[in-house]
């Protein structure tokens, strides 16, 4: 894990030393484990983790004023000292429109401003501590700082309503430690603090103005090649050196098995659009993928392309060919990782403690193993999905906008999947109920149901659509939960629908950003559980610059079928990419499902163990038979909720990594100064008083 991590104090000297670090237990200086000092006292900012030199960078103007960024930024020198000189004067969003993903830090005089991102894989956090503020872009280590226990309704609503904002707030798993939402910044002023948004909202009062697709797509399409040459500019990196050979390996078997990237460039190649277009764009463009810097003659190497096999699971053959086919272009270097059992989901539950749960936490073994054969700096295609598909949401827009003509389309792919002539009435009459229903009676009926247990599964393409033309939904873990937790997340819903009143945003934009938000913050999960020490993994569908652009991309071209196939198409047409093999861009969902179900069956023994005596159930947030007969009968094959399994298990996991963890994020404190010092203790009757 890599963060950055700092405080703000309320007055100058409260921090003490005159280096950087308040004054800890035993007069030792507290700071964090392992990081290095960006600036000082009052008010110091520490790198922490295995940064490379050039993804951290600090630019001064005077001694008062500088600025520091993190990650991969294609600003040079010069256009963040004018970035600098401009925040001084209050203006923000210049500062997240550099090409790549980073987070930037400004201080001027004793004002501090951290910039999140638009889609949440790069958040900052926040939490009152010794009279000020102290932030960080990772939660762990200031629930560590302040000794935070567990949010058990944050919790709760991660299970019961994962994709409501509303649900979820600003709140984290620690109690305490807050959150800015995507496209947000945080001021802080001597210790006092502010959330500042930095992008421009819509009105509800007038349509959304109308614009050229043409041009918006060209706009993706300059957006992705920047954020696509911004990584292949930056200088590489050689992992770790082969510390020797090993009898009946190869180089490339001894990396592998010791956890080693390549050097250089790669990508992965599903057969999907989004990781083929990033494949071929990093290997057309100038930037030599795959030279190291100072190494080789200069003429480029191949990039490396990783597809990932599942011989446990058949259902991907025309992926697979097609990945295949697009791995003969003579820049591409193509290695096909086979994985059997051992890979699927469940399998090698053992892993690292990351900052917060997610689903993807019973994937890391099967990304690992497709990791370790990539390369130092790889690309992958998550993000694409949700920055350019039309939530079925986005129909009410439409409506709202009197568009009723962009409908007929995705109304008639849908009653093509469903056979049936009555979907169109259906899905219009859904569409119409959404436009014409408020925000805050959306968050009343989720609240309703909740309580009430109503947990209707929708069958099929048009009953999955029909569930999701509504502002909020139950989460697929939401059935597992006690009535008490799932009462505790209604009273929430409720609390917060009277707070918001009617203004809201529109219900398809809203839901859409909401589907990035969860996204972003699961991915960013993954990369923590499926890191490979000295791998950076690249998601430029989830850069600042893509998702604005991506965001511009007029609702009527978004809501056609096949619609993010056919931008990337023009995407890599307008790029000089036009030989793709037949069927490129084919939706394929249903090996995903079987895996997780043969996953499910294979890991069942082990599941259960868990569930034995399980935290959660000590948290009150599940009756562990209940869980124990739904991964009995899900293994066995009943269709249940697949998505809910996994995060239910997920959160297990972590909560019992989180509690077995020694040590702490910060020297200057005794061992006992970390997060969630005495357990989980049982808990029940949640919603009596002093409970």
């Amino acid at each position: 894990m890599r963060w950055l991590v700092g405080w703000s104090s309320t007055a100058a000297g409260t921090a003490g030393t005159g280096t950087a670090g308040a004054t800890g237990y035993d007069g030792e200086t507290l700071r964090p484990v392992g990081s290095q000092l960006l600036w000082g006292d009052p008010d110091p900012l520490w790198a922490v983790g295995d940064w490379r030199p050039d993804e951290v960078r600090v630019v001064h103007a005077d001694p008062q004023h500088r600025i520091a960024v993190l990650g991969i930024c294609g600003a040079t020198d010069e256009e963040l000292r004018r970035g600098l000189v401009t925040a001084r004067g209050g203006a923000l969003r210049h500062l997240t429109n550099w090409p790549g993903s980073y987070t930037a830090v400004v201080q001027a005089g004793r004002r501090i401003t951290v910039c999140g991102d638009l889609a949440g894989v790069r958040p900052v956090f926040h939490t009152p501590w010794a009279g000020g503020t102290a932030y960080a872009t990772a939660a762990l280590p200031l629930a560590d700082l302040v000794e935070a226990n567990l949010d058990f309704t944050h919790l709760a609503a991660l299970l019961a309503a994962p994709d409501v904002p509303a649900a979820l707030r600003d709140t984290t798993p620690y109690e305490g430690v807050r959150r800015i939402p995507p496209g947000h910044a945080l001021v802080l002023r001597a210790g006092a603090r502010e959330i500042a948004g930095y992008e421009p909202v819509a009105s509800l009062a007038v349509a959304a103005p109308a614009s050229d697709p043409d041009r918006a797509v060209d706009a993706v399409r300059d957006a992705l090649v920047d954020a696509v040459r911004t990584r292949l500019s930056a200088p590489r990196h050689v992992p770790d050196l082969d510390p020797g050979p090993v009898p009946g390996m190869g180089p490339a078997e001894r990396r592998a098995a010791r956890g080693m990237p390549v050097p250089g460039i790669g990508a992965d190649l599903s057969g999907g659009p989004a990781s083929g277009t990033l494949a071929l764009l990093a290997a057309g463009l100038p930037g030599r993928p795959g030279t190291l810097l100072g190494h080789g003659t200069g003429a480029g190497e191949r990039l490396l392309a990783v597809t990932f096999n599942d011989l446990a699971v058949a259902g991907r053959e025309a992926e697979l060919q097609r990945a295949g086919a697009l791995a003969a272009n003579p820049r591409l270097h193509h290695v096909v990782v086979t994985g059997g059992e051992e890979t699927l989901p469940y399998a090698g539950l053992d892993g690292p403690l990351t900052d917060e749960p997610g689903p993807s936490l019973v994937l890391a073994a099967r990304h690992r193993a497709r990791l370790a054969a990539g390369s130092a700096d790889h690309f992958t295609g998550h993000g694409a999905r949700q920055v350019l598909d039309a939530h079925p949401a986005r129909l009410a827009d439409l409506l709202m906008d009197r568009r009723r003509r962009h409908l007929v389309r995705p109304v008639a792919a849908l009653a093509r999947a469903d056979g049936s002539v009555l979907v169109p009435a259906r899905v219009y009459g859904a569409a119409r109920r959404l436009a014409r229903t408020p925000y805050r009676a959306g968050l009343e009926v989720l609240a309703e149901r909740l309580m009430r247990r109503r947990f209707d599964e929708p069958k099929g393409a048009v009953g999955a659509s029909l569930a999701a033309l509504t502002w909020a939904g139950p989460g697929p873990a939401a059935r597992w939960l006690t009535g008490e937790a799932l009462a505790e997340v209604s009273v929430l819903l409720q609390a917060e629908a009277d707070r918001s009143g009617t203004g809201a945003q529109r219900p398809g934009d809203y839901r859409a950003r909401a589907a990035l938000a969860r996204h972003a913050a699961d991915l960013r999960v993954l990369e923590q559980a499926a890191e490979i020490r000295s791998q950076r993994l690249h998601a430029p569908f989830l850069d600042n610059q893509v998702v604005r652009a991506c965001r511009d991309l007029p609702e009527a071209l978004r809501v056609q079928p096949g619609a993010r196939s056919a931008i990337l198409r023009t995407v890599l047409a307008g790029s000089g990419v036009t030989d793709l093999p037949p069927g490129w861009g084919t939706p394929s969902h249903g090996s995903s499902a079987a895996a997780a179900r043969a996953g499910l069956r294979v890991a069942a023994d082990s599941l259960l163990d868990l569930f034995s005596s399980p935290l959660l159930a000590d948290a009150g947030l599940i009756e562990a038979r209940v869980v124990r007969k739904a991964l009995r009968t899900a293994a066995a094959g009943e269709a249940l909720p697949l998505d809910g399994l996994a995060g239910l298990v997920s959160l297990e996991l972590w909560l019992h990594r989180l509690l077995g963890r020694r040590g702490t994020c910060w020297t200057g404190t005794p061992s006992r100064s970390r997060a969630v010092p005495s357990g989980i203790q049982p808990r029940r009757g949640a919603l009596t008083p002093g409970a």
